[in-house]
């Protein structure tokens, strides 16, 4: 009776040392994309006091509750077919199913066979069991921005010139049937790609510049899973980049000539993020004094006071830009002109219009040329003025009469003058004189 209480705390005693040397190391859960492959990466150990009976011939089994589903000696004829990688003295249980679907849903244990006196389950609630999940199409890349090895979160601003990294990222489902990435955007600029990868997933990384041409460009990343026919998703990124006014012009409206006494607007547009604030300047003899703030500077009733140039300042916290338009205003000329007498009549008349118009000027009707009884000088005066000088040598009785004409495409004027003067003014100037 004390033998056998003696063998039965012996026998005891081993196998509670057995069950104490197992352990198994793999994950809870892997996903398969249905007519793909899966990688269950995966380890065990015994206990050492049976590592004589485990040799290259143990066999190494997978089972789904109580059935057995794939035989490492038979690898292509059960439920699951596919392959063992290393030996079983390397205690290696990592395994490749293939040709998944639906069907394969649900819990895997490992199991081990050498012989009679090593044969043991690794399966809950001791051990983890993995979890196969049969997914029916493949999930969208995921997309990551990083600036300064610091991730930036969807929709946030960049600020132009940092550099940045986009990365694209795709679970590989099947090692042995990887997936691919390829890059595509509205914008045709070159950019650096690297891609790599590991057991479980497929990177590749933009590495650039960023610059206001990259504002609100949007960059899709497509994966190509590699199943019976070819299946791809994918994912897209706007980037969002904070720069200075950049193209900054203005336009005048209505476009076309400016005519006097008509009304016109300055419209100065610029391209920066953020929106920029808007200064209008006016060039007054070489200063530049402020007129308004705004994108708009509307002159009504325009006149010949209100031609210039006009400044547009585009200014955000990043920087500033300054554009100018010459602003032409179009009208009829305008006269003003006095005669004088002394040994000879000289009268001289200036007009003023845009375009620069042109005088004649006409004795009762007829129109004066160079003679040698007259004589006829013109100077510029600036780019809308004329002043004529007009010299008589000739005697003109008191019922001649002496006009200025001047005109141009909007209009004409004219101005008399009484060829002898009354006797209270001989010699004097007349201004402006009429008959």
């Amino acid at each position: 009776m004390m033998e056998t209480l003696v063998t039965f705390l012996l026998t005891g005693s081993l196998i509670q040392g057995v069950f104490c040397g197992y352990s198994i190391n793999l994950p809870q859960r892997v996903e398969a994309l249905r007519g793909s492959c899966v990688f269950i990466p995966c380890s065990f150990d015994i206990d050492p006091q049976l590592s004589i009976y485990l040799t290259n011939s143990a066999k190494r089994k997978w089972f789904n509750a109580v059935t057995q589903v794939f035989d490492s000696s038979s690898p292509n004829t059960g439920l699951l077919k596919g392959e063992i990688f290393g030996t079983a003295s390397q205690k290696n249980c990592t395994t490749r199913f293939d040709n998944l679907d639906q069907s394969h849903n649900g819990s895997y244990y490992f199991r081990l066979e050498a012989g009679i006196l090593l044969q043991y389950n690794y399966k809950e609630p001791k051990h983890t069991q993995v979890q196969i999940a049969v997914l029916g199409s493949p999930p969208k890349p995921t997309l990551s921005l990083f600036k300064d090895q610091q991730e930036v979160m969807k929709m946030m601003e960049v600020i132009e010139g940092s550099s940045v990294i986009l990365r694209c990222s795709t679970k590989i489902f099947c090692p042995s049937r990887p997936p691919s990435l390829r890059w595509s955007s509205s914008l045709n600029v070159n950019v650096t790609e690297q891609q790599y990868q590991n057991q479980t997933e497929l990177i590749s990384d933009l590495n650039f510049t960023v610059s206001q041409r990259h504002h609100r460009v949007t960059f899709t990343c497509t994966a190509t899973h590699q199943l019976q026919q070819p299946i791809t998703t994918q994912e897209s990124w706007i980037i969002l980049v904070q720069y200075g006014p950049k193209n900054t012009s203005v336009r005048i409206n209505p476009a076309g000539l400016v005519l006097e006494g008509c009304s016109v607007t300055l419209s100065c547009s610029s391209d920066a993020n953020p929106a920029v604030n808007y200064t209008w300047y006016r060039d007054t003899e070489g200063l530049l004094n402020p007129v308004q703030t705004g994108p708009n500077l509307t002159i009504s009733n325009t006149d010949p006071s209100h031609r210039g140039r006009y400044y547009c300042r585009a200014e955000n916290k990043h920087g500033t830009q300054n554009t100018s338009v010459l602003l032409e205003v179009q009208f009829a000329p305008k006269i003003s002109s006095f005669c004088s007498r002394k040994s000879v009549m000289e009268c001289v008349c200036e007009a003023h219009g845009n375009p620069c118009p042109t005088i004649e000027w006409r004795l009762s009707g007829h129109v004066f040329t160079n003679s040698t009884e007259t004589s006829i000088s013109e100077e510029m005066l600036g780019s809308t003025g004329v002043k004529s000088i007009l010299t008589v040598h000739q005697s003109l009785t008191d019922t001649d009469v002496l006009q200025c004409f001047s005109a141009n495409i909007y209009g004409s004027a004219s101005q008399q003058f009484q060829t002898i003067p009354p006797p209270q003014d001989m010699g004097e100037k007349q201004n402006n004189s009429f008959i």
